[in-house]
């Protein structure tokens, strides 16, 4: 089997690449990772070198990865700013580093794309090239972000470390309607979502849903600013820019969903999410003002009223946030993969994981306490 490392998306053939990937998933479609270059998020400017590996046999390509060296840990969702720190009060560079993740994105997918999903000899080639890869650019380690859990045994059996951690999921328990989903909240919690919504809907506030045929340059110069406000509150420059979304909702149309709201017609904030055929993601999120209860109604309420009709079965909004939980949002487990160069400081992590991982599971415990349903959900 012949390895290949590539310097970017385009020189990976795109039919090749999604064959391996799928085209439901819409972060790990090529057209997706391509524009994060293409448009300059996602380059060696910002940090983000790309290292993309193929391997092909005699009848075509049979695995792949994406992969990033990194000069920093931002845009990650995984935190490793200690271990980054540890290496510096040691004399030793953490950076660069190997990471395999969807840029800016803590959705969980694959990383290890194999034509064969039980071919263990070709993840175990796939990761060795990886490690191999790392060696030999004089990188610290390799990282593996939000792995499906199919890619934990192959993790695993590389001699990787795995990493626990927790998301806020909606389950989709084949409801008719958003009323039939409250109908499994206790009482107070019931009416504390309806009041919550009654709020919004008393504003003048109205919604509309857009999609990508309906994304056209004009829409996205009314919805990018209103996204953008989230990132320059906090002094920062959005992940993605405006010809990155414009570029999506024309080459994956079917992929990307935006709630617009508006007040007497006029635009006062978006909500921007992506979407498979099972599963609804969100992503990006702005506002001109302070809005009461728009927050929860733009991003969670309207995402999980969209996912009944759809039939969309999992709902995942992103990272942290306890205020999803009392919205009907359970707790799920979520994953990363480490390999460490140095020995010691490997060993070191690898006792941290696992105090750290129990400590998850007594969070994850903790939390089911505490969702809004009159019976405990199972858990995912």
């Amino acid at each position: 089997m012949k390895v290949t490392v590539h310097d970017s998306m385009s020189s990976i053939a795109r039919d090749d690449w999604n064959r391996l990937a799928g085209n439901d998933y819409p972060f790990l479609r090529h057209e997706f990772l391509e524009l994060g270059e293409k448009t300059g998020c996602v380059s060696p400017e910002q940090g983000w070198l790309p290292r993309h590996l193929t391997l092909a046999d005699s009848t075509g390509l049979c695995a792949a990865m994406p992969l990033y060296e990194k000069s920093h840990s931002w845009g990650e969702f995984v935190f490793d700013w200690a271990w980054a720190n540890a290496y510096e009060q040691a004399g030793l560079r953490y950076y660069p580093k190997l990471v395999s993740a969807i840029p800016f994105t803590p959705a969980p997918s694959r990383r290890l794309l194999l034509r064969d999903p039980d071919d263990g000899d070709a993840a175990a080639a796939l990761l060795q090239a990886a490690v191999t890869l790392a060696s030999e650019t004089d990188c610290s380690s390799l990282h593996v972000l939000f792995p499906a859990t199919a890619d934990l045994p192959h993790l695993e059996r590389a001699g990787l470390l795995l990493r626990k951690d927790c998301q806020f999921h909606w389950h989709n328990n084949n409801y008719a309607c958003f009323d039939d989903f409250l109908e499994t909240f206790t009482s107070a919690k019931r009416k504390k979502a309806r009041r919550d919504r009654r709020r919004v809907e008393e504003s003048g506030i109205r919604f509309r849903r857009l999609r990508g045929a309906d994304l056209d340059a004009a829409a996205w110069a009314v919805i990018y600013p209103l996204i953008s406000r989230t990132f320059e509150v906090r002094g920062a420059t959005p992940y993605y820019n405006e010809a990155f979304f414009r570029g999506i909702s024309e080459q994956i149309p079917e992929g990307i969903l935006v709630i617009l709201a508006e007040a007497h017609e006029t635009p006062v904030a978006a909500a921007v999410f992506f979407a498979s055929d099972t599963h609804l993601y969100g992503r990006y999120w702005g506002s001109d003002g302070h809005y009461d209860a728009l927050h929860f109604e733009t991003c969670y309420y309207q995402g999980i009223d969209y996912c009944i009709e759809s039939g969309k079965q999992v709902f995942e909004p992103g990272t942290q946030g306890e205020h999803k939980i009392s919205r009907g949002f359970s707790p799920v487990s979520t994953w990363s993969a480490h390999w460490l160069a140095h020995p010691q400081f490997s060993s070191a992590i690898e006792r941290y994981l696992d105090e750290e991982g129990r400590h998850v599971d007594r969070y994850i415990d903790a939390v089911h306490s505490h969702t809004p349903y009159k019976k405990p959900v199972l858990k995912p």
